[in-house]
Parts: structure tokens; sequence; C-alpha cells
């Protein structure tokens, strides 16, 4: 006896006329604008090369841009990262 087997239907992957995207215009600027404060702050952390690799500049090192400013800056990029991720699209 021949068993036969069913084929499933091809997909319809044409767009529907009312179709929504997980994130709207808004998101995506919200995401580049905490992309860049991340950036921002790690470029902020970077630098500090001395001409002369014996000597050690405490005050520049470890100065309040780098120790403070800096790593909140990446925290408020994230922060907005995750504003941007769990903002609701508005819908039309």
């Amino acid at each position: 006896m021949a068993t036969t087997t069913r084929q499933k239907p091809a997909k319809d992957l044409t767009p529907k006329g009312n179709q929504t995207f997980l994130f709207d215009k808004s998101n995506y600027m919200w995401m580049i604008g905490g992309v860049v404060l991340i950036l921002i702050g790690f470029m902020m952390m970077g630098g500090g090369k001395s001409p002369d690799p014996h000597q050690f500049n405490y005050d520049e090192i470890f100065s309040a841009r780098r120790i403070t400013f800096a790593p909140l800056l990446i925290l408020i990029g994230f922060a907005v990262e995750v504003y941007a991720i769990m903002k609701k699209p508005v819908q039309a």
C-alpha cells in the first residue's frame, strides 16, 4: 500500500496592508542617541598616553572626567537604549 504525503501550502510572503512593525522611527532615533552617548563615554575614558613611559601622571589618569563623568555617560547611554527598546511605537 502506497502512502501519500500532503504538502503544506506555501506561505504568502507579500506584505499586508495593515502590517505593524516592532519599532518605529522614534525608537530607532532613541537607539542611535544611546549608542552615540555610549561611544562618547568610551572616548572620554581613553587617552592619557604620556610621552615618557617611565613617568606616571596621577592627575591625568585619575581625573574626574575619566573616573566619574565618562562612566556616568555610558550608563545614561545604556538607560536610553533600554528606553528605546521598551517604548511602544505610536499606532496611527
